[in-house]
């Protein structure tokens, strides 16, 4: 049976259908020893691709993982300046995988991985907006006049966020910093962090707790396989066909 060669890559585990395009279009693709750069190219199981010289068979078996990301990992499967990786942190897993989204470099917290590509672009996706939470510190009293902008939505200038919920504010004891809960839906570069500098408080902390219904339940730089469960409501609120 023939298939796109993006699509078949994606299947293999080595990146989202997107990013195989993008490999095809560089000319990083051989097939039989040809390099291909043609999108919608057909392949079957009798051909022979390589990808960089790495010969890549096709990988049935969806794997997805959580990872409590520590600070000072950076969400890619390479870094060409040399930084940790979350990948580094995925020890015992065999299959090639990816993150699903990204977390900064000094945000920790819940990241998803899979080899799965319909997944991570269904959980990436915009449209429905799944809701995201974190943990956050700023610097300085957030007000509860601050606290509405943000619930409205802040125009950032290349975009207007979503409104978010602002929960659980908490003034420490020194009156100089704010602790908070916030629920957003879109997840931009940097979002949070953008938020509250809109608002004149600077992030000192932040950890992402929970994607849709997925909580995080894993120590600091370790890792689980979702249950079948947890992936099927993921997928089912990405649909639109659950609500949280």
């Amino acid at each position: 049976m023939e298939e796109r060669l993006q699509k078949y890559l994606s299947q293999s585990g080595i990146s989202s259908r997107r990013e195989a395009e993008e490999m095809i279009k560089r000319g990083e693709v051989k097939v039989n020893g040809v390099v291909i750069t043609e999108l919608g190219y057909k392949v079957n199981s009798e051909d022979i691709i390589e990808v960089l010289g790495e010969r890549i068979t096709k990988q049935e078996n969806k794997v997805y993982y959580m990872l409590n990301k520590p600070t000072g990992y950076i969400s890619s499967t390479k870094d060409e300046n040399g930084r940790k990786t979350i990948i580094s942190l995925m020890k015992y897993v065999d299959q090639r995988i990816y993150p699903v989204g990204r977390l900064d470099y000094d945000t920790s917290g819940l990241i998803l991985l899979t080899n799965d590509s319909s997944f991570k672009e269904m959980i990436e996706s915009p449209t429905i907006g799944i809701e995201k939470e974190y943990h956050v510190k700023v610097d300085g009293l957030l007000r509860k006049i601050e606290s509405k902008r943000l619930e409205k939505g802040i125009d950032l200038g290349d975009y207007k966020t979503k409104p978010a919920k602002i929960l659980n504010v908490k003034y420490n004891d020194e009156l100089t910093s704010t602790t908070l809960d916030i629920i957003i839906k879109e997840g931009k570069n940097r979002e949070v962090r953008n938020l509250f500098s809109s608002v004149n408080h600077k992030v000192k902390s932040l950890k992402r707790t929970r994607i849709g219904n997925l909580r995080l339940d894993v120590p600091n730089g370790t890792y689980r396989p979702l249950k079948p469960h947890e992936v099927k409501l993921l997928k089912l609120l990405a649909l639109g066909k659950i609500k949280k």
